[in-house]
């Protein structure tokens, strides 16, 4: 069914200050969503009105909040209704530059406006019931910041840089400038107009540019810029808004910096007509003359730079002239030697000009032409031979002292009254001389053309002319001397050594011949045996195969196999031929079924016969038996040593054992040792003064040695077991027989120790035992029974 619509009315203010009204009806109230109805009482729906835009001026001074319009529906009679606005100002960044009254509708603008930041809103204002419901359909608002006049002309430069050719005609475009009115362009506060204020300097007019005052674009309106007068202009350029109006308009400058570019209008000049230098002949890159110009355009530039021609004077191209880069001199230069016998002065004709061509109108001035004069000083040339490398050709073998040719040198000096004198720089086998006046060269030796100082049968030698000049000057000559051969050298068979085997068969010997001439007095050789010895002929046999090859055969069914020099007569193709009788050694040896010597067939041929070969090999094996039998006997012998050496080796082993001297005889008393010097010190004093009861027991006791019985000279058998029983028993009573008593006492300090006693020697019982059996033990036992049995010493 059609929406039923209450009313909305829009109310317009009279804005405070002097602003114009912006109310176009005579009501404040606007209803734009009055709801008509027909003759019948039936609504309908009509569509919503469209709003015009709402114009507020930017820069306002207020009072803020200001009111700018006022929204209300007709249903607000019958509901309470909350009206809103949302939208870019609102609720949307920025924030809040617009508000709404929720209840009444009014409208406020909350601060000043400005265009430049924003130039248009677009909200939305709605109507909703305490309950949030919507009431009327949301309208559309349009606010418009009318701009004012707030912004001078910004240039986007402050210093804007043109330039510009001398010489250019009016008219001729510079550069362009711009400024930039943040302003609304579509109104006179953003329309910008330009104009020169001031130009720099005012040569040679105070007006030499202009400016198009709405596009900026600055043109030459005078001629006359040259560059050699003045070089830049610095122009002032104001924009002013509103149309250029300096009244009302704002206005701000910027600088216009003009440069005057160079063209090619002045010509280089010469500063001299005339120039002059001298020059030794035979030298090169030698600077003769420098050339000075003189050129009013920019330096270093191409209209600056100058480039050197030689008219005339110089057909041969001796000189060219070279422009030096810092200062624009030209530099007179040497590029091919000149010689004094040929020319002794040089007039050149040079022309200047510039890298870059002259300015349309200007003319070559006749200043950019000068003359140089070049003298040429004569100096001290060396010889030279005309024809250097000299080749002659002459056979080898020429005798000693033969003349082969003049090798002369010419001194180019033909003002100098100068001698040549001639002499060898180089002759690696010393075959030549040269006469030191006229250059005549003549065999100090015979040349040979197989020599190792010949390359490609040519000998070369190295020759020095020398003037008597101040200082003396010298050149040398090559003379090469081609060697013709001659049949000076017999062949030599090859090879020197071969084997066949000792009856014939296919096994032969292939020979040939070496020569160190060359072609026609080498092959085909001839060989052939001699016929002397007789046997040579006999046994071999020489078969040919071609020009330079032959075999070697046996001619009787069977050789004994040994070592033969076989002579062969060698014959070169030579005029007249030459040859040789080489011997060549051939070892004749058994062969096997393969026609190869064999290893006892080889020794054979040595010289040795079955029977020698044999009687060698028994020897080797004699001989190596021989050396086996002494490997062992001396291995025998020296495990021998060995076992003796752990047997008996007193020096070495000092421990108290038994020792076994080899013979049948007595012991310790038997022999001739002084045991005492082992028992008792050298002197008693220390001893004899000690205190009672105190004495080092391994010492000899002091008293009277018993008497042993004397053994006889010759004992008798009968008497030998008496003999022992004696001894036994006098060794048993004597108290000073070793050994002593097994406690050892290694230092003995004195009496009378502040330490007191070490040790005890109670008995651990502490219950009486009887110790009188020791007595019976014997006088080795006596000091323990003194002890232990209660006779103790005082």
């Amino acid at each position: 069914g059609p929406k039923v619509s209450g009313t909305l009315c829009l109310s317009r203010i009279q804005l405070h200050g002097g602003r114009e009204n912006l109310a176009s009806q005579p009501s404040d109230t606007l209803i734009p969503w009055r709801q008509p109805q027909n003759s019948n009482g039936l609504r309908r729906q009509k569509r919503d009105w469209v709003i015009p835009p709402i114009n507020v001026p930017e820069n306002s001074r207020g009072p803020f909040p200001q009111q700018l319009v006022r929204i209300r529906s007709d249903k607000d009679s019958e509901i309470h209704i909350r009206y809103s606005i949302t939208g870019v100002g609102a609720d949307q960044p920025p924030m809040e530059v617009f508000s709404i009254d929720p209840v009444s509708g009014r409208m406020y603008v909350t601060r000043p406006m400005d265009r430049e930041e924003r130039a248009s809103y677009h909200l939305r204002a709605h109507a909703v019931d305490m309950n949030g419901n919507k009431v009327e359909n949301p309208i559309d608002l349009y606010i418009y910041v009318i701009d004012m006049n707030d912004n001078r002309p910004e240039f986007i430069n402050q210093v804007y840089n043109g330039s510009v050719d001398e010489g250019s005609k009016p008219g001729t475009y510079v550069m362009t400038v711009t400024a930039n009115d943040a302003d609304d362009s579509t109104t006179a506060n953003g329309m910008v107009r330009y104009r020169i204020v001031t130009q720099s300097p005012q040569s040679p007019s105070q007006n030499m540019f202009t400016i198009n005052s709405e596009t900026g674009d600055i043109v030459t309106v005078a001629a006359g810029l040259d560059r050699e007068k003045v070089q830049q202009y610095t122009v002032i350029i104001q924009a002013t808004d509103m149309e250029g109006n300096l009244n009302y308009g704002l206005s701000n400058t910027a600088t216009a910096i003009i440069m005057v570019t160079d063209v090619n209008d002045n010509p280089p000049e010469f500063t001299a007509s005339t120039y002059s230098g001298e020059v030794p002949e035979n030298r090169v890159e030698v600077v003769v003359a420098n050339l000075t110009v003189m050129d009013r355009d920019q330096p270093h530039s191409p209209n600056w730079n100058a480039v050197y021609r030689i008219i005339s004077g110089d057909p041969s191209g001796h000189f060219t002239i070279r422009t030096d880069p810092i200062t624009n001199e030209g530099m007179v230069t040497v590029v091919k030697a000149v010689d004094y016998e040929m020319n002794r002065a040089f007039m050149l004709t040079v022309m200047v000009s510039n890298q870059a061509p002259l300015a349309s109108g200007i003319q070559m001035s006749f200043q950019s032409t000068a003359g140089v004069t070049i003298s040429v000083t004569d100096i001290n040339e060396a010889p030279y031979f005309p024809t250097n490398h000299k080749l002659i050709r002459l056979e080898e073998g020429v005798p000693t002292g033969t003349a082969l040719t003049t090798f002369s040198a010419v001194d180019p000096d033909r003002f100098m009254q100068q001698a040549v004198r001639y002499s060898k720089l180089s002759d690696p086998a010393d075959w030549l001389n040269i006469n030191a006046t006229n250059g005549q060269i003549t065999t100090a030796a015979v040349l040979d053309r197989e020599s190792v100082y010949i390359k490609n049968n040519v000998y070369e030698a190295t020759f020095l002319a020398a003037d008597n000049g101040i200082p003396p000057a010298s050149g040398t000559g090559t003379l090469q001397i081609y060697l013709i051969d001659i049949n000076d050298n017999a062949p030599e068979l090859l090879p020197k050594e071969a084997q066949i085997c000792e009856k014939p068969n296919l096994n032969v010997i292939n020979i040939t011949a070496a020569d160190a001439d060359i072609d026609p007095n080498v092959g085909p050789f001839v060989f052939e045996l001699p016929s002397v010895p007789s046997a040579v002929r006999k046994n071999w046999t020489i078969t040919r195969l071609n020009g330079d090859y032959a075999q070697l055969s046996l001619r009787i069914m069977y050789l004994e196999a040994g070592m033969y020099d076989v002579p062969i007569v060698v014959t070169d193709s030579g005029n007249p031929p030459l040859y040789n009788i080489s011997i060549i050694k051939v070892k004749v040896c058994p062969c096997d079924e393969n026609g190869d010597c064999t290893t006892i067939g080889a020794v054979a041929a040595a010289g040795l016969g079955t029977g020698a070969i044999i009687a060698i090999l028994i020897c080797i094996i004699i001989l190596l038996t021989m050396v086996l039998l002494f490997v062992v006997w001396m291995k025998r012998r020296e495990k021998e040593r060995h076992t003796k050496q752990l047997l008996i080796d007193p020096e070495d082993d000092v421990r108290d054992n038994i020792l076994k001297y080899d013979e049948e005889g007595g012991g310790e008393e038997d022999q001739d040792y002084d045991l005492s010097q082992l028992q008792q010190p050298e002197t008693m004093d220390h001893v004899l003064n000690k205190a009672p009861g105190v004495r080092r027991v391994d010492e000899r006791p002091i008293g009277a040695e018993p008497q042993y019985p004397i053994r006889p000279v010759i004992p008798h058998p009968g008497d030998i077991g008496d003999f022992i029983n004696e001894g036994l028993r006098a060794a048993d009573n004597d108290p000073t027989a070793p050994p002593y008593d097994s406690l050892l006492v290694f230092d003995y300090e004195g009496s009378g120790s502040t330490a007191g006693s070490v040790s005890s020697l109670n008995s651990s019982s502490s219950g009486d035992q009887d110790y009188d059996y020791l007595n019976d033990w014997g006088p080795r036992f006596k000091k323990l029974a003194d002890m232990y049995g209660g006779g103790e010493e005082d």
